[in-house]
This record gives C-alpha cells, sequence and structure tokens, in this order.
C-alpha cells in the first residue's frame, strides 16, 4: 500500500493523540526540552501558540498524517531570521521521517521567503546521515532556553 502523507493544521488533531504522542518515553529521548507531562491544558497552550505563528508569519508547524492518520508534527517555525525546520513523529512513524521532510523541504524549495532552512538538533543525536543527504552544512553548536543543540543549514535557493 502507497504511503500518503499530507500536511493539516494542529487544530484538526484531537488533544488525546497529541498527548499520547508527547508523553511517550521514547518521543522525549531526543528532546531535551521536553521536560513536562502533556496534558489537554498543555495541548490547548501548545495549539494557540503554534496558530500565532501562522498568523504573524504565514506559515508555522503542521500535523503530518499517513493515508489519514496522525503519526507526528512539524514545520517551518521563524526564529528571528531564519526558517528553523523541526520534526516530531509518534514512534510508530520514525520510518517516514524522510519522506515527510522531503516533502516539507520541497515546500521550502518553492517558498521565496526561505532562503535556507535550519535544523536544531540535541547532541545525543548520532546519526545525522540523513542531513548530510539533503546537503545541510554543520554550523555550529548554539545555546537555546539554555541547553545546546547542534545547528545545520540548508541553503533552498
Amino acid at each position: 500500500m502507497k504511503t500518503e502523507i499530507t500536511f493539516t493544521r494542529l487544530p484538526r488533531i484531537r488533544p488525546d493523540e497529541i498527548i499520547a504522542h508527547m508523553n511517550d518515553p521514547r518521543v522525549a529521548e531526543h528532546m531535551p526540552l521536553l521536560t513536562v507531562t502533556w496534558d489537554r491544558a498543555a495541548v490547548a497552550k501548545f495549539v494557540v501558540g503554534k496558530e500565532r505563528n501562522w498568523r504573524r508569519d504565514g506559515l508555522g508547524h503542521w500535523a503530518f498524517l499517513s493515508n489519514g492518520q496522525y503519526v507526528g508534527w512539524g514545520g517551518f517555525q521563524k526564529e528571528g531570521d531564519e526558517w528553523d525546520y523541526g520534526l516530531v513523529l509518534r514512534p510508530d512513524a520514525f520510518g517516514l521521517g524522510r519522506q515527510i521532510s522531503r516533502k516539507a523541504i520541497a515546500f521550502a524549495v518553492a517558498d521565496a521567503r526561505i532562503p535556507f532552512v535550519t535544523f536544531l538538533l540535541p547532541p545525543s543525536r548520532k546519526n545525522l546521515g540523513a542531513l548530510d543527504r539533503l546537503g545541510a552544512k554543520f554550523v555550529g553548536e548554539v545555546d537555546y532556553d539554555g541547553t545546546p543543540f547542534l545547528k545545520f543549514r540548508l541553503d533552498t535557493e
């Protein structure tokens, strides 16, 4: 069966699906800023914040669907003058990262507002081959909210 990947807005996803996703310990392994247990209030705050970014920037994070089923969230978020790409998948969908990212990066290449994309990964991430295959270059280590991250950049023009 062919896997159809679609992007939709986060308010279309049932809060319980996001709660289960974000409370899975396998998701938290590489998310050092994920320090709270998610509940309905946390999901509501999260979705409101992501929708605020859409209104402010005309772009933001999506919910990712595989054959119509929620598998995670991510997309582009404006960080200063840069568009940062993030991807947070449910563990049972980790294998879809390449397909989802390929579609998202194609979106960025076609969008004149995005001359390059940045990626912030925690130092715990050791397998960086996907970024290399995309053509992303290591920029250096940066501090984000008191936590070190590895920063990469992919030119899209």
